[in-house]
């Protein structure tokens, strides 16, 4: 009887044993903020072997990732690599956007308190994010006992990744000086994250973000996390996200050539390569699944450009509102152009309710007057895009890009390389947001976990990503997703 009871134990465990999901013990989310694609290669005899050349060398490269919607910036970037979706769907709309004609940051949050400091750099939530990420749907599928984590210096590339149920996200304050949280996650910072701002702090109201220092900071603090909470370490699978901020700060000073760029992409490579090391050393070689991505490329800076020929120039925001405000004055004695921002003008209902005017007309007048600009290749009205006569990239994108209450009344594309700054000579910088291959091409790597190494050129796009990894995960894929999964 013993003999058979312990038959039948044994029988039990293996059954059980081998119904069990296979699962890496760690997932790491890694997006370098402005990354080009082509900065793989562009700076590839000058990486060491242990960064960014492991990772190609190691991993699945997927060499024709496209973004599939405009604008093309950091919040809606992050949104998307981790939801699978678009800002149609999940709601953020740009870093900043017209929420019922009021303008709103992507994650503030007055319901919240700081934790960390006294400033308002911690009153931020996912709150204004509509679907699911990647780490909601992890922690719905082991019943909330895998953690998610997520650091960065910029709080909405710490926040948005993390998603909703996260257990804590992390992110720079300028005037502390040091890392900090939101009571949306908890009500006090644990004692080895203030034993890390003690240790890491800085002078208050240095910009770290702008300086090297900015991607070593980064990297340590994902490394605390890693160490001081376990990750990997479970019986669950856990998440760590991480954004590389200072890449995005010096290329928009600096552009996307010279010394600084050149120095941010050798420190990243750097500090990359000790990242791996450690996960090498804490989770196991093999035994955590890691995706290098970015939330969008960038321009050359026009200048540059201009100086080899190349056609170049700048859209005047600024100035175009003004111009359409006096335009719009004459013709119905109001000026209801709230502002411009991720190429799309924004209208205040209120003002021209209480003119007495058809909202119709104002919108097709402001049309008539921007179509006479030949700056702008394509103007439309922003609920009407999908009638618009223009290249079905360019509409596709616009289509994904838009969503009523939190999206401009109308919509511009200007022409490639004429893109949103101040037109000077002296002008070294450089911007994004738009549905151009500079801007929208960004590299994707698969690394660890059950992949082989190897390289596509088929387009797949930044949907597709969130879709790969739920799969890989045997996870319900997140909310809001239209991607495909891309591994087999």
């Amino acid at each position: 009887m013993k003999k058979i009871s312990l038959f039948v134990l044994t029988l039990f465990m293996v059954l059980n044993s081998q119904a069990q999901v296979s699962r890496p013990k760690l997932i790491v989310g890694l997006v370098v903020d402005q990354m080009r694609w082509d900065y793989l290669y562009f700076y590839q005899n000058e990486y060491g072997q242990g960064g960014l050349r492991r990772l190609l060398n190691e991993g699945f490269s997927f060499e024709n990732t496209q973004i599939n919607y405009a604008p093309t910036v950091t919040a809606i970037g992050h949104s998307s690599v981790f939801t699978g979706s678009v800002p149609a769907l999940h709601g953020i709309c740009g870093n900043s956007f017209w929420q019922d004609d009021q303008y709103v940051y992507c994650c503030t949050d007055t319901t919240v308190r700081s934790v960390g400091s006294d400033s308002k750099e911690g009153q931020m939530s996912p709150h204004r994010l509509l679907t699911t990420t990647i780490g909601d749907e992890l922690r719905l599928a082991t019943d909330f006992r895998s953690k998610v984590i997520g650091v960065a210096l910029k709080d909405r590339a710490a926040i948005l990744p993390a998603g909703h149920s996260a257990n804590a996200a992390y992110w720079w304050d300028t005037s502390a000086g040091h890392f900090v949280s939101s009571s949306y996650y908890m009500d006090k910072l644990p004692e080895w994250v203030e034993k890390f701002n003690k240790d890491n702090h800085t002078a208050p109201n240095y910009n770290i973000k702008t300086s090297n220092e900015g991607v070593t900071m980064t990297f340590k603090m994902a490394e605390a996390a890693l160490e001081n909470e376990h990750l990997g370490q479970g019986k669950e699978t856990d998440m760590l996200t991480v954004s590389i901020s200072s890449t995005d700060a010096i290329g928009h000073k600096y552009s996307t050539r010279g010394k600084e760029n050149h120095d941010v992409y050798m420190q990243l490579d750097k500090d990359l390569t000790e990242f791996l090391n450690a996960l090498d050393a804490k989770v196991g070689r093999g035994n955590y699944l890691l995706f290098l991505t970015a939330d969008h490329g960038a321009a050359h800076n026009y200048n540059f450009l201009k100086k080899h020929r190349i056609p170049a120039g700048a859209f005047e925001y600024k100035k175009a509102v003004e111009d359409l405000n006096n335009h719009l004055q004459e013709k119905f004695g109001i000026k209801p152009v709230m502002g411009e921002d991720n190429y799309q003008f924004a209208f205040n209902d209120k003002m021209i309710a209480q003119a007495g005017k058809d909202k119709d007309d104002v919108i097709n007048e402001a049309i008539k007057f921007l179509k006479q600009d030949p700056q702008y290749i394509f103007v439309f009205n922003e609920e009407r895009v999908a009638t618009e006569t223009m290249p079905d990239f360019i509409k596709t994108r616009m289509l994904n890009g838009y969503m009523r209450n939190r999206s401009g009344e109308i919509g511009v594309v200007t022409r490639a390389q004429f893109f949103g700054a101040k037109n000077s000579p002296n002008y070294i910088g450089t911007q994004h947001g738009q549905p151009y291959p500079y801007d929208t091409h960004i590299p994707w790597v698969m690394f660890g976990w059950h992949v082989n190494h190897g390289e596509s050129t088929q387009e797949v796009t930044i949907n597709d990503i969130a879709a790969t990894v739920c799969a890989m995960l045997k996870i319900q894929m997140p909310s809001g997703c239209i991607g495909k999964a891309a591994l087999r």
